[in-house]
Protein backbone atom coordinates (compact mmCIF):
# COMPACT_ATOMS: atom_id res chain seq x y z
CA UNK A 1 0.00 0.00 0.00
CA UNK A 2 1.33 3.68 -0.96
CA UNK A 3 0.02 6.88 -0.22
CA UNK A 4 1.15 10.08 -1.79
CA UNK A 5 1.49 13.34 0.76
CA UNK A 6 0.46 16.49 -0.58
CA UNK A 7 1.80 18.45 2.37
CA UNK A 8 5.30 16.88 3.54
CA UNK A 9 5.79 19.92 5.96
CA UNK A 10 2.64 19.59 8.04
CA UNK A 11 3.36 15.69 7.71
CA UNK A 12 6.87 16.31 9.59
CA UNK A 13 5.01 18.28 12.25
CA UNK A 14 2.71 15.90 13.34
CA UNK A 15 5.45 13.00 12.47
CA UNK A 16 7.66 14.99 14.95
CA UNK A 17 5.00 15.64 17.32
CA UNK A 18 3.65 11.78 18.20
CA UNK A 19 6.98 9.97 17.64
CA UNK A 20 9.27 12.99 19.60
CA UNK A 21 11.73 12.63 16.57
CA UNK A 22 12.29 15.10 13.87
CA UNK A 23 12.75 13.77 10.07
CA UNK A 24 15.85 14.92 8.40
CA UNK A 25 14.22 15.28 5.21
CA UNK A 26 11.29 15.75 3.45
CA UNK A 27 8.23 13.18 2.88
CA UNK A 28 6.49 13.42 -0.16
CA UNK A 29 4.66 9.80 0.54
CA UNK A 30 3.98 6.89 2.44
CA UNK A 31 4.13 2.69 1.57
CA UNK A 32 4.05 -0.33 3.43
CA UNK A 33 5.47 -2.38 0.86
CA UNK A 34 8.42 -2.01 -0.53
CA UNK A 35 8.08 -2.79 -4.00
CA UNK A 36 5.72 0.66 -4.29
CA UNK A 37 8.24 2.77 -2.74
CA UNK A 38 9.12 6.12 -5.11
CA UNK A 39 11.49 8.97 -4.27
CA UNK A 40 11.35 10.70 -1.12
CA UNK A 41 9.25 8.39 0.43
CA UNK A 42 8.66 6.79 4.24
CA UNK A 43 9.03 3.41 4.51
CA UNK A 44 6.98 1.44 6.97
CA UNK A 45 8.55 -1.89 7.98
CA UNK A 46 5.85 -4.21 9.17
CA UNK A 47 6.47 -7.07 10.89
CA UNK A 48 3.99 -9.73 9.68
CA UNK A 49 2.58 -13.37 10.62
CA UNK A 50 4.36 -14.48 7.25
CA UNK A 51 6.61 -11.84 6.00
CA UNK A 52 8.98 -8.97 8.05
CA UNK A 53 9.00 -5.94 6.16
CA UNK A 54 12.40 -4.74 8.31
CA UNK A 55 13.91 -7.44 5.11
CA UNK A 56 13.02 -5.12 2.75
CA UNK A 57 14.55 -2.20 4.42
CA UNK A 58 17.72 -1.82 2.12
CA UNK A 59 15.43 -2.10 -1.17
CA UNK A 60 13.24 0.85 0.04
CA UNK A 61 16.56 2.71 0.01
CA UNK A 62 17.70 1.76 -3.46
CA UNK A 63 14.35 2.43 -4.87
CA UNK A 64 14.90 6.26 -2.97
CA UNK A 65 12.71 6.35 -0.02
CA UNK A 66 14.15 8.84 2.47
CA UNK A 67 13.64 7.59 5.85
CA UNK A 68 12.01 4.31 7.20
CA UNK A 69 10.04 3.64 10.35
CA UNK A 70 11.32 0.78 12.35
CA UNK A 71 11.24 -1.51 15.22
CA UNK A 72 14.68 -3.20 14.33
CA UNK A 73 17.14 -1.18 12.84
CA UNK A 74 19.26 -2.68 10.76
CA UNK A 75 22.85 -2.01 9.64
CA UNK A 76 24.36 -0.72 6.01
CA UNK A 77 21.42 1.76 5.91
CA UNK A 78 22.09 5.36 4.72
CA UNK A 79 18.85 6.59 5.11
CA UNK A 80 17.05 7.84 8.44
CA UNK A 81 15.69 4.81 10.44
CA UNK A 82 13.44 5.87 13.28
CA UNK A 83 13.16 2.91 15.90
CA UNK A 84 9.51 2.95 17.56
CA UNK A 85 8.06 -0.19 20.12
CA UNK A 86 5.60 -1.01 17.20
CA UNK A 87 5.63 0.46 13.50
CA UNK A 88 1.92 -0.58 13.02
CA UNK A 89 0.52 0.90 16.45
CA UNK A 90 2.64 4.14 15.86
CA UNK A 91 1.47 4.69 11.87
CA UNK A 92 -1.79 4.70 13.98
CA UNK A 93 -1.51 7.23 16.28
CA UNK A 94 0.53 9.25 13.33
CA UNK A 95 -2.95 9.26 11.47
CA UNK A 96 -5.18 10.31 14.76
CA UNK A 97 -2.72 12.89 15.17
CA UNK A 98 -3.58 14.12 11.26
CA UNK A 99 -7.26 13.19 11.80
CA UNK A 100 -7.72 15.57 14.82
CA UNK A 101 -6.40 18.44 13.01
CA UNK A 102 -9.71 18.73 11.00
CA UNK A 103 -12.99 19.05 12.24
CA UNK A 104 -15.01 17.66 9.87
CA UNK A 105 -18.03 14.98 9.82
CA UNK A 106 -15.87 11.37 9.66
CA UNK A 107 -18.63 8.52 8.68
CA UNK A 108 -17.45 5.11 9.26
CA UNK A 109 -19.12 2.22 8.01
CA UNK A 110 -19.05 -1.29 8.68
CA UNK A 111 -21.10 -4.48 7.94
CA UNK A 112 -21.27 -7.74 6.79
CA UNK A 113 -22.08 -7.04 3.23
CA UNK A 114 -21.98 -3.94 1.23
CA UNK A 115 -19.65 -1.94 2.68
CA UNK A 116 -17.61 -0.85 -0.42
CA UNK A 117 -20.79 0.08 -2.68
CA UNK A 118 -22.62 1.32 -0.01
CA UNK A 119 -19.39 3.93 0.77
CA UNK A 120 -18.91 4.44 -3.38
CA UNK A 121 -22.92 5.34 -3.71
CA UNK A 122 -22.83 7.67 -0.69
CA UNK A 123 -19.56 9.38 -1.61
CA UNK A 124 -21.25 9.58 -5.29
CA UNK A 125 -24.26 11.53 -3.45
CA UNK A 126 -22.45 13.51 -0.75
CA UNK A 127 -20.36 15.40 -3.80
CA UNK A 128 -22.57 16.87 -4.82
CA UNK A 129 -22.79 19.13 -2.17
CA UNK A 130 -19.65 18.47 -0.19
CA UNK A 131 -15.72 18.27 -0.58
CA UNK A 132 -15.46 14.80 -0.05
CA UNK A 133 -12.29 12.07 1.19
CA UNK A 134 -13.01 8.76 1.33
CA UNK A 135 -11.42 5.36 1.30
CA UNK A 136 -9.73 4.13 -2.21
CA UNK A 137 -9.81 0.45 -3.03
CA UNK A 138 -9.32 -2.04 0.04
CA UNK A 139 -7.60 0.39 2.46
CA UNK A 140 -9.88 -0.40 5.41
CA UNK A 141 -7.72 -2.55 7.18
CA UNK A 142 -5.50 -1.93 10.28
CA UNK A 143 -2.53 -0.87 8.22
CA UNK A 144 -5.17 0.58 4.99
CA UNK A 145 -7.39 3.26 6.89
CA UNK A 146 -4.44 5.20 8.93
CA UNK A 147 -2.74 5.46 5.55
CA UNK A 148 -6.68 7.07 4.07
CA UNK A 149 -6.38 9.20 6.76
CA UNK A 150 -3.19 10.88 6.04
CA UNK A 151 -4.79 11.74 3.01
CA UNK A 152 -7.61 13.89 4.56
CA UNK A 153 -6.65 17.58 2.98
CA UNK A 154 -7.95 21.10 4.51
CA UNK A 155 -10.17 21.04 1.60
CA UNK A 156 -12.15 18.08 2.23
CA UNK A 157 -15.45 18.96 3.79
CA UNK A 158 -16.50 15.18 5.10
CA UNK A 159 -14.43 11.96 5.36
CA UNK A 160 -16.35 8.35 4.64
CA UNK A 161 -14.05 5.95 6.37
CA UNK A 162 -15.00 1.93 4.99
CA UNK A 163 -13.78 -0.67 7.77
CA UNK A 164 -13.41 -4.01 7.33
CA UNK A 165 -12.60 -6.95 10.25
CA UNK A 166 -11.30 -10.49 9.85
CA UNK A 167 -10.82 -10.95 13.74
CA UNK A 168 -12.24 -9.57 16.89
CA UNK A 169 -11.49 -6.33 17.83
CA UNK A 170 -10.41 -4.77 15.07
CA UNK A 171 -12.88 -2.12 14.34
CA UNK A 172 -12.90 -1.13 18.06
CA UNK A 173 -9.30 -0.60 17.09
CA UNK A 174 -10.11 1.61 13.86
CA UNK A 175 -12.62 3.36 15.49
CA UNK A 176 -9.64 4.41 18.45
CA UNK A 177 -7.52 5.57 15.22
CA UNK A 178 -10.06 7.65 13.17
CA UNK A 179 -12.30 8.98 15.83
CA UNK A 180 -15.72 8.66 13.56
CA UNK A 181 -18.43 11.40 14.14
CA UNK A 182 -21.14 9.12 12.44
CA UNK A 183 -21.48 5.44 11.32
CA UNK A 184 -23.43 2.96 9.51
CA UNK A 185 -23.58 -0.62 10.20
CA UNK A 186 -25.13 -2.25 6.88
CA UNK A 187 -26.11 -5.35 7.85
CA UNK A 188 -24.73 -8.24 10.52
CA UNK A 189 -24.43 -12.05 8.03
CA UNK A 190 -22.45 -15.00 8.49
CA UNK A 191 -19.31 -13.68 6.68
CA UNK A 192 -15.95 -14.38 8.01
CA UNK A 193 -17.03 -16.84 10.30
CA UNK A 194 -13.65 -18.67 10.22
CA UNK A 195 -12.28 -15.34 12.00
CA UNK A 196 -15.36 -15.04 14.16
CA UNK A 197 -16.98 -18.42 15.60
CA UNK A 198 -20.41 -17.00 15.50
CA UNK A 199 -22.72 -14.40 14.75
CA UNK A 200 -23.05 -13.00 17.85
CA UNK A 201 -19.21 -12.24 17.83
CA UNK A 202 -19.52 -10.61 14.62
CA UNK A 203 -22.88 -8.32 15.81
CA UNK A 204 -20.50 -7.44 18.99
CA UNK A 205 -17.45 -7.05 16.71
CA UNK A 206 -19.45 -4.62 14.10
CA UNK A 207 -21.37 -3.21 17.29
CA UNK A 208 -18.18 -1.60 18.02
CA UNK A 209 -18.34 1.37 15.68
CA UNK A 210 -21.91 2.16 17.31
CA UNK A 211 -20.33 1.87 21.10
CA UNK A 212 -17.21 4.64 19.64
CA UNK A 213 -20.04 7.36 19.37
CA UNK A 214 -20.48 8.42 22.79
CA UNK A 215 -21.02 11.67 21.42
CA UNK A 216 -21.68 11.01 17.67
CA UNK A 217 -24.68 10.01 15.10
CA UNK A 218 -25.47 6.39 14.95
CA UNK A 219 -27.36 5.13 11.74
CA UNK A 220 -29.62 2.42 12.49
CA UNK A 221 -31.04 -0.29 10.24
CA UNK A 222 -34.03 -1.50 11.95
CA UNK A 223 -34.80 -4.09 9.29
CA UNK A 224 -32.03 -5.88 10.39
CA UNK A 225 -32.63 -7.27 13.62
CA UNK A 226 -28.86 -8.24 14.72
CA UNK A 227 -28.33 -4.47 14.61
CA UNK A 228 -31.25 -3.20 16.43
CA UNK A 229 -30.67 -5.14 19.53
CA UNK A 230 -26.94 -3.62 19.44
CA UNK A 231 -26.43 -1.29 22.73
CA UNK A 232 -25.57 2.61 21.31
CA UNK A 233 -24.16 5.34 22.65
CA UNK A 234 -24.86 8.65 21.44
CA UNK A 235 -28.08 9.54 18.93
CA UNK A 236 -29.65 7.20 16.81
CA UNK A 237 -31.33 7.71 13.07
CA UNK A 238 -32.93 5.04 12.15
CA UNK A 239 -34.03 3.50 8.72
CA UNK A 240 -35.69 0.39 7.03
CA UNK A 241 -38.44 -1.31 5.39
CA UNK A 242 -40.71 -1.10 8.51
CA UNK A 243 -43.09 1.91 9.23
CA UNK A 244 -41.89 2.62 12.90
CA UNK A 245 -38.08 4.50 12.20
CA UNK A 246 -37.43 8.01 11.10
CA UNK A 247 -36.52 6.85 6.87
CA UNK A 248 -39.43 4.38 6.64
CA UNK A 249 -38.87 2.59 3.24
CA UNK A 250 -41.01 0.50 0.56
CA UNK A 251 -39.86 -1.11 -2.48
CA UNK A 252 -41.82 -1.47 -6.17
CA UNK A 253 -41.43 -3.22 -9.24
CA UNK A 254 -42.11 -1.20 -12.02
CA UNK A 255 -43.68 -3.37 -15.13
CA UNK A 256 -40.06 -2.59 -16.54
CA UNK A 257 -38.17 -4.49 -14.09
CA UNK A 258 -36.77 -1.67 -12.04
CA UNK A 259 -37.27 -0.66 -8.57
CA UNK A 260 -38.78 2.25 -7.28
CA UNK A 261 -38.22 3.44 -3.56
CA UNK A 262 -40.73 5.30 -1.55
CA UNK A 263 -38.98 7.08 1.49
CA UNK A 264 -40.55 8.64 4.09
CA UNK A 265 -43.63 9.69 1.63
CA UNK A 266 -40.68 10.83 -1.00
CA UNK A 267 -40.87 8.75 -4.10
CA UNK A 268 -37.37 8.08 -5.76
CA UNK A 269 -37.09 6.40 -9.11
CA UNK A 270 -33.37 4.68 -8.98
CA UNK A 271 -33.72 2.99 -12.81
CA UNK A 272 -32.03 0.07 -11.15
CA UNK A 273 -32.90 -3.46 -10.78
CA UNK A 274 -30.65 -4.36 -8.28
CA UNK A 275 -32.53 -5.27 -5.00
CA UNK A 276 -29.41 -5.08 -3.29
CA UNK A 277 -28.14 -1.79 -4.35
CA UNK A 278 -31.83 -0.75 -3.48
CA UNK A 279 -31.18 -1.86 0.16
CA UNK A 280 -28.17 0.82 0.40
CA UNK A 281 -29.85 4.06 -1.31
CA UNK A 282 -32.00 3.55 1.45
CA UNK A 283 -28.90 3.84 4.31
CA UNK A 284 -26.93 6.23 1.73
CA UNK A 285 -30.28 8.65 1.90
CA UNK A 286 -31.15 8.50 4.99
CA UNK A 287 -27.52 9.42 5.89
CA UNK A 288 -27.54 12.00 2.94
CA UNK A 289 -30.56 13.75 4.08
CA UNK A 290 -29.40 14.01 7.47
CA UNK A 291 -26.40 16.08 6.16
CA UNK A 292 -29.02 18.29 4.58
CA UNK A 293 -29.00 17.54 0.86
CA UNK A 294 -32.35 17.67 -1.37
CA UNK A 295 -34.34 14.73 -2.16
CA UNK A 296 -34.09 16.22 -5.91
CA UNK A 297 -30.17 16.08 -5.35
CA UNK A 298 -30.49 12.62 -3.94
CA UNK A 299 -32.91 11.11 -6.74
CA UNK A 300 -30.44 12.85 -9.46
CA UNK A 301 -27.41 11.23 -7.82
CA UNK A 302 -29.16 7.66 -7.18
CA UNK A 303 -30.07 7.56 -10.97
CA UNK A 304 -26.41 8.92 -12.30
CA UNK A 305 -24.34 5.94 -10.06
CA UNK A 306 -22.48 3.12 -12.08
CA UNK A 307 -21.49 0.32 -9.43
CA UNK A 308 -17.59 -0.28 -9.93
CA UNK A 309 -16.55 -2.92 -11.98
CA UNK A 310 -16.81 -6.65 -9.62
CA UNK A 311 -20.25 -5.70 -8.00
CA UNK A 312 -23.09 -6.30 -9.70
CA UNK A 313 -21.47 -4.24 -12.96
CA UNK A 314 -23.82 -5.28 -15.66
CA UNK A 315 -22.43 -4.81 -19.31
CA UNK A 316 -23.80 -6.54 -22.49
CA UNK A 317 -21.90 -8.46 -25.47
CA UNK A 318 -23.64 -9.82 -28.18
CA UNK A 319 -26.63 -9.65 -26.97
CA UNK A 320 -25.71 -11.51 -23.89
CA UNK A 321 -25.95 -9.80 -20.19
CA UNK A 322 -23.08 -10.24 -18.04
CA UNK A 323 -23.74 -9.40 -14.34
CA UNK A 324 -19.88 -9.06 -13.18
CA UNK A 325 -20.16 -8.87 -9.13
CA UNK A 326 -16.77 -10.92 -8.75
CA UNK A 327 -15.28 -8.77 -6.08
CA UNK A 328 -16.28 -10.95 -3.87
CA UNK A 329 -18.89 -13.39 -2.02
CA UNK A 330 -20.73 -14.67 0.90
CA UNK A 331 -24.18 -16.12 2.09
CA UNK A 332 -25.89 -12.75 1.87
CA UNK A 333 -24.45 -11.21 -0.82
CA UNK A 334 -24.69 -14.16 -3.12
CA UNK A 335 -28.30 -14.68 -2.16
CA UNK A 336 -29.05 -11.14 -2.89
CA UNK A 337 -27.01 -11.81 -6.58
CA UNK A 338 -29.54 -14.44 -7.17
CA UNK A 339 -32.15 -12.27 -6.83
CA UNK A 340 -30.65 -9.66 -8.84
CA UNK A 341 -30.42 -11.80 -11.23
CA UNK A 342 -34.09 -13.11 -11.77
CA UNK A 343 -34.90 -9.69 -11.10
CA UNK A 344 -33.73 -9.01 -15.16
CA UNK A 345 -36.60 -8.55 -17.65
CA UNK A 346 -36.33 -10.82 -20.94
CA UNK A 347 -36.96 -13.78 -21.97
CA UNK A 348 -33.58 -15.61 -21.87
CA UNK A 349 -31.80 -17.75 -19.55
CA UNK A 350 -30.96 -17.20 -16.08
CA UNK A 351 -27.21 -18.43 -15.94
CA UNK A 352 -25.28 -18.93 -12.57
CA UNK A 353 -21.39 -18.82 -12.85
CA UNK A 354 -20.64 -19.59 -9.18
CA UNK A 355 -16.95 -19.92 -7.67
CA UNK A 356 -16.30 -20.89 -3.86
CA UNK A 357 -16.76 -18.79 -0.34
CA UNK A 358 -13.91 -18.66 1.62
CA UNK A 359 -13.75 -18.06 5.22
CA UNK A 360 -16.79 -20.03 6.07
CA UNK A 361 -15.73 -22.77 8.93
CA UNK A 362 -17.98 -24.92 10.15
CA UNK A 363 -20.46 -23.88 8.20
CA UNK A 364 -19.00 -23.55 4.86
CA UNK A 365 -20.94 -27.21 3.69
CA UNK A 366 -24.35 -25.85 4.61
CA UNK A 367 -24.20 -22.26 3.33
CA UNK A 368 -22.92 -23.65 -0.15
CA UNK A 369 -26.02 -26.11 -0.11
CA UNK A 370 -28.11 -22.76 0.58
CA UNK A 371 -26.52 -21.31 -2.34
CA UNK A 372 -28.13 -24.39 -4.42
CA UNK A 373 -31.73 -24.40 -2.99
CA UNK A 374 -31.79 -21.09 -3.65
CA UNK A 375 -31.31 -21.76 -7.13
CA UNK A 376 -33.94 -24.24 -7.43
CA UNK A 377 -36.35 -21.61 -5.67
CA UNK A 378 -35.55 -19.23 -8.32
CA UNK A 379 -35.47 -21.77 -11.23
CA UNK A 380 -32.63 -21.03 -12.85
CA UNK A 381 -31.90 -22.41 -16.29
CA UNK A 382 -28.35 -23.41 -15.76
CA UNK A 383 -25.58 -23.34 -12.58
CA UNK A 384 -21.38 -23.76 -13.48
CA UNK A 385 -19.94 -24.32 -10.35
CA UNK A 386 -15.70 -24.99 -9.99
CA UNK A 387 -13.79 -24.86 -7.10
CA UNK A 388 -14.04 -27.33 -3.87
CA UNK A 389 -16.87 -25.98 -1.28
CA UNK A 390 -19.23 -25.16 -4.22
CA UNK A 391 -19.45 -29.00 -5.09
CA UNK A 392 -22.27 -28.61 -2.09
CA UNK A 393 -23.98 -26.08 -4.37
CA UNK A 394 -24.59 -29.03 -7.08
CA UNK A 395 -25.66 -31.59 -4.04
CA UNK A 396 -28.30 -29.43 -3.48
CA UNK A 397 -29.97 -28.93 -7.12
CA UNK A 398 -31.77 -31.91 -9.37
CA UNK A 399 -32.80 -32.90 -12.61
CA UNK A 400 -34.72 -29.63 -13.12
CA UNK A 401 -31.73 -27.91 -13.64
CA UNK A 402 -28.63 -28.18 -15.74
CA UNK A 403 -25.36 -28.29 -13.39
CA UNK A 404 -22.16 -29.20 -14.48
CA UNK A 405 -19.18 -28.41 -11.73
CA UNK A 406 -15.32 -27.69 -13.04
CA UNK A 407 -11.94 -28.25 -11.16
CA UNK A 408 -10.32 -25.93 -13.45
CA UNK A 409 -10.99 -22.39 -15.32
CA UNK A 410 -10.15 -23.57 -18.62
CA UNK A 411 -12.64 -26.08 -18.77
CA UNK A 412 -15.47 -24.17 -17.81
CA UNK A 413 -14.49 -21.49 -20.04
CA UNK A 414 -14.46 -23.74 -22.59
CA UNK A 415 -18.22 -25.45 -21.79
CA UNK A 416 -19.39 -21.76 -21.16
CA UNK A 417 -17.85 -20.59 -24.73
CA UNK A 418 -20.05 -23.74 -26.81
CA UNK A 419 -23.05 -23.47 -24.57
CA UNK A 420 -24.22 -19.24 -24.37
CA UNK A 421 -27.14 -18.37 -26.24
CA UNK A 422 -28.42 -14.67 -27.55
CA UNK A 423 -30.42 -13.49 -24.68
CA UNK A 424 -28.68 -14.88 -21.71
CA UNK A 425 -28.47 -13.76 -18.60
CA UNK A 426 -25.15 -14.74 -16.68
CA UNK A 427 -24.21 -13.75 -13.32
CA UNK A 428 -20.60 -14.70 -12.14
CA UNK A 429 -19.71 -14.76 -8.35
CA UNK A 430 -17.19 -16.50 -5.77
CA UNK A 431 -15.25 -15.00 -3.30
CA UNK A 432 -11.28 -12.67 -3.91
CA UNK A 433 -9.56 -15.60 -3.84
CA UNK A 434 -11.56 -17.37 -6.79
CA UNK A 435 -10.62 -14.15 -8.93
CA UNK A 436 -14.01 -15.37 -11.01
CA UNK A 437 -13.43 -12.05 -13.23
CA UNK A 438 -10.72 -14.60 -15.04
CA UNK A 439 -13.44 -16.39 -16.63
CA UNK A 440 -15.43 -13.20 -17.49
CA UNK A 441 -12.22 -12.41 -19.48
CA UNK A 442 -11.41 -15.66 -21.14
CA UNK A 443 -15.26 -16.05 -22.47
CA UNK A 444 -15.73 -13.15 -23.58
CA UNK A 445 -12.13 -11.14 -24.40
CA UNK A 446 -10.16 -14.41 -25.49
Amino acid sequence: MRISIKHPEMFAAVFEEVTKIKLNRPINGIATDSREIQENDLYIAIKGENVDGHKFIKQSEILGANAALVQMPVSDIDIQQIRVKNTNEELGKISTEWRNKFDIPVIGITGSNGKTSTKELLAHVLSENFHVHATKGNFNTYIGLPLTLLEIEQSHDISILEMGASVPGEIKKLCEIANPTHGLITNIAPAHLEGFGSIETIAHEKGALFRSLTNGLSFVNKTDNLISNLNFKGKQISFGLNPNCDFPADIFHEDDGTLTLILDTNVINTESRNLSFIKNCIAVSAISISLGVSWDILENRIQSFTSPKGRCFVKQIKDITIIDDTYNANLTSSLAALDYLKAFSGNGRCIFVFGDMYELGEESDRQHRNIGEKCLELGLDKVYTIGTHTKHTGYALDKNIKHEHFKTKENLILSLKSNMHAGDKILFKGSRGMAMEEVIKGVFES
